[in-house]
Parts: C-alpha cells; structure tokens; sequence
C-alpha cells in the first residue's frame, strides 16, 4: 500500500478507535483513558504501517514496528494502571467541571484531536521503515542503543516514583531518590529522547529529516502544553515550599546534578 492511502485508511480508524474511546469515557467519567489511547494508537499505527507498506526493507520494518510498539505498550499500560487506581487528572475534571453541558462535546473533539496527533506521531516510525537501504546498518545500530536508554531509563523512573509515592510517609513530599535527584521530569526526558530513535534510522535516507519533527513536536507539547506546565501546576498545590524548593535545585528537563540549596 502506498504511504498516502496508510496515512488516510489509518487516520480513519485511529479517529473511529478514539470515537469508541470517548464513548468509555462518557460512562467512566475519566478522560484519562485518552492518554492510554493515545499512547496505545502509535504502536497500534506503526505496525499496521509496517504489515501493509509497499516499500522498506523488512527486517527494518519489523525492528521499527516491535520497538515502537514495545515502546508504546509499556507506556499504555503504566497510563492504565494509574488511572484505575487515581480519580480523574485534574486537568480533565476541571474542564468537565467549568465545560458543563457542554463538556461531552468538548471531549469529543479533544479525542479528534489526539487521533489526529497519533497519526502525527506515527510518520516518523512510517519514514523510518521505508528507508531504501536493503540491510540494516550502523543507524539502525544507534537507534537500537537509543531505544534500549530511552524505554529502560522511562521505565526506572516511573517506578521510582511509583515507589515514592506508595509510602504514606511521603505524602505532601517530593521524590528526589535516583533519576528523580537529578532532573523534575525524568520520564520526559526518556520519553523525548525515544523519539530520536526513528532520526537516527532515517536521517541518511530522503526526507530522513522530517522524522526531526518528532523529537521536536515532544518538545514543544511536553514545555508548553500537556507536559510539565499542569504537573508543576499541580506539584506546587499539592507540595507547596517543598516542591518550590526543588524547582530551585534541580534540573527541569535534562538530567544534570542539583544545585545546593539557597539559605
């Protein structure tokens, strides 16, 4: 299949997937569950790209497809268990709450939407997989080793917090144990630098640099729009001075060793 008619028949059934999504959350009244799905979507697009794409190399295209869906599976399944055992992101009740009647709707078009960045986030995987290079080389090699940094280091640092979180002695506290010492948002540091996976196949290749747009594209969402502006929001309500205090010593972003704290 050529790559327009993947992007157009998976566009359609990234956007019917999310209808059915929205259609959860109406009964559940948890719009996390579009963070599940859209983390689930990739993986899910990649690898039907990957089975019906008429071009790539198929070793390539099956690496592409187990990586990023490895990738997204985990990630899918972190979003899940937390929101079974969490209320609602607070971002998402207080949008029901001052939406009112009008909140289904509002939902509805917020889940368009992340089918519509699904689909975004899913060309990079797709350029990667038709690289014209008949073997796997030296870039496939580097994004391995990319892959493998990224998914490990995302994975410790959910679990350290996770850990940090499930003592009631830490209630109202910051974690500041392992990865967490040294940057305030680890896991979105390793999730912005699996996006440099698909760079390095592709970056040789034609068009290799549009896969550029996703490291970039995470870089913009996770500073300026669902990524660390409301979870500091919401750190600074729920922690007060303590969390202000960690703001001032550690990094916000890229791993680097904390500051002494200020008298």
């Amino acid at each position: 299949m050529s790559w327009p008619w993947l992007l157009i028949t998976g566009a359609l059934l990234t956007s019917l997937t999310m209808f059915v999504m929205w259609r959860i959350q109406q009964r559940t009244r948890n719009a996390g569950t579009v963070d599940v799905a859209w983390s689930a979507g990739i993986g899910i697009l990649v690898l039907y790209f990957a089975i019906f794409s008429s071009n790539g190399f198929l070793a390539r295209r099956a690496m592409v497809a187990a990586m990023t869906g490895s990738w997204s599976i985990r990630l899918a399944l972190h979003l899940w268990k937390r929101i079974g055992r969490e209320p609602e992101d607070g971002r998402y009740e207080k949008i029901r709450t001052e939406k009112g009647i009008e909140a289904s709707r509002w939902f509805f078009w917020f889940y368009q939407f992340q089918a519509a960045l699904v689909v975004l986030f899913a060309i990079p995987p797709l350029i990667a997989m038709r690289v014209p290079f008949e073997s796997l080389n030296a870039f496939d090699a580097v994004a391995l080793a990319i892959w493998l940094i990224s998914v490990i280091g995302e994975a410790i640092a959910d679990r350290q917090l996770a850990a940090f979180r499930a003592n009631p002695d830490h209630r109202g506290k910051t974690c500041r144990e392992g990865l967490w010492r040294y940057s305030r948002h680890p896991n979105y540091f390793f999730e912005w630098l699996h996006w440099f996976v698909y760079v390095a196949i592709a970056i040789a290749a034609p068009l290799g640099w549009l896969t550029l747009a996703g490291p970039l594209l995470m870089l913009f969402f996770l500073f300026q729009m669902t990524g660390i502006p409301p979870t500091e929001a919401r750190a600074l309500v729920s922690r007060g001075d303590d969390y202000r205090d960690y703001q001032k010593t550690t990094s916000v972003f890229f791993p680097w060793f904390p500051k002494e704290a200020s008298k």
